[in-house]
């Protein structure tokens, strides 16, 4: 098959959403495929004239790209709400020769808004003040519902997107498809449990309200009083160094390490010299740092929400907690602190949990979604 993957993100794999569209692409390139992958920078080189409506000047850019040329792919997969365009102009022109359009999807934004509105209340949610409430209403919605309603089939990274997508957007069953993320097999890495001090706890992901990162503060303290010597670490998190430590009281910001930046090739080092991976966000789609911290056996403490629980089973392969609750992460945390045997267990169950997560799987997975599309175009 001749495919097209394109995702309105820089290309930079450090990122998550083109990290994914790359393993995957290389997945399906080594089964035999022409794979095309396009990101932000490819489409838009230059900074547009209004960056807030950088998505629409990506949709139909894409869409421009791909119906001039109908014939030069055999199926379009095109990440978030970006799709919107091409879905409209290929239904509503009735463009037959135009190739099918899958949507993936890597978060719910109902799920969003409703957990945001609830942070809003009670001051911990920068980024969803009503200005950007008003926004997410009366635009990303809008392109949101277009793009799942226009696509001819949609992938999803977690279970709860494939409920909302049936019963809150009207799509059947079979046009549906719940496909995980996966990890890379350079993260299954062997791992010591012995006791040892001081541990190091390890949060990966950006800076963000949604992440958690009020009630992984909070649980923090609680931790530092019966654990002396316990270490934070803040990887990957696109903010600086000073603004991380000063989210936390000045008695524990020499507890804090901040590595802002990091590269893919040297994530797994990082993994490899932490104990406990912390996760304690309010929602994601299915976070590629919780899948690689796993695979490379590390035990986790994440909350039980959208994403997380389809891969971590409580007392099993992680520790689950209800979300927005720092004293419950706190104690699940402590459990793991307290106990070689059970970071031990829990990480071992991780890491087999993972090798059912391989972006082979996944790509697998993908291809299958793909050329049924590709049929049904062929029979119609």
């Amino acid at each position: 098959m001749r495919i097209l993957m394109a995702a309105a993100a820089p290309k930079s794999r450090e990122g998550g959403t083109a990290s994914t569209v790359s393993n995957v692409a290389e997945r399906l390139r080594s089964r035999g495929h022409d794979v095309t992958c396009l990101f932000l920078e490819d489409l838009l080189p230059r900074p547009v004239a209004f960056p807030r409506f950088i998505e629409t000047y990506f949709a139909f850019r894409i869409a421009k790209l791909i119906l001039r040329k109908p014939y030069q792919y055999d199926v379009v997969n095109i990440h978030t709400h970006v799709g919107f365009v091409y879905g409209f102009l290929r239904r509503f022109l009735r463009l037959r020769l135009a190739p099918p359009f899958i949507l993936t999807l890597q978060g719910s934004l109902e799920r969003f808004v409703y957990l945001m509105s609830r942070e809003a209340k009670k001051g911990r949610a920068w980024y969803f003040r009503w200005k950007n409430r008003v926004w997410h209403r009366l635009y990303h919605k809008l392109l949101y519902r277009f793009s799942i309603r226009t696509a001819d089939h949609s992938t999803v990274v977690n279970r709860e997107l494939w409920s909302v997508l049936q019963l809150q957007h009207g799509r059947e069953t079979g046009r549906v498809w719940y496909i995980p993320n996966g990890v890379e097999e350079r993260f299954f890495i062997s791992r010591n449990y012995a006791k040892k001090h001081p541990l190091r706890l390890l949060f990966v992901g950006t800076w963000l309200d949604r992440k958690g990162i009020y009630y992984l503060r909070d649980a923090f303290e609680q931790l530092v009083p019966n654990n002396p010597g316990l270490q934070l670490t803040a990887a990957g998190c696109f903010a600086d160094v000073q603004t991380v430590k000063m989210f936390f009281p000045e008695s524990l910001r020499d507890r804090v390490n901040v590595t802002p930046f990091v590269q893919t090739s040297e994530m797994p080092t990082i993994y490899a010299q932490h104990d406990v991976f912390v996760f304690p966000s309010l929602m994601e789609g299915m976070p590629l740092a919780l899948l690689e911290a796993m695979a490379a056996g590390m035990p986790v403490v994440t909350t039980e929400t959208c994403g997380m629980m389809d891969v971590v089973e409580d007392d099993f392969n992680g520790l689950l907690v209800k979300p927005a609750d720092s004293s419950a992460f706190a104690a699940a945390v402590e459990r793991l602190l307290e106990s070689p045997k059970l970071r031990e267990r829990l990480g071992h169950a991780a890491q087999e949990t993972m090798r059912r997560y391989t972006w082979d799987c996944i790509a697998g997975q993908m291809e299958r979604v793909f050329a049924l599309a590709v049929t049904e175009k062929k029979g119609g």
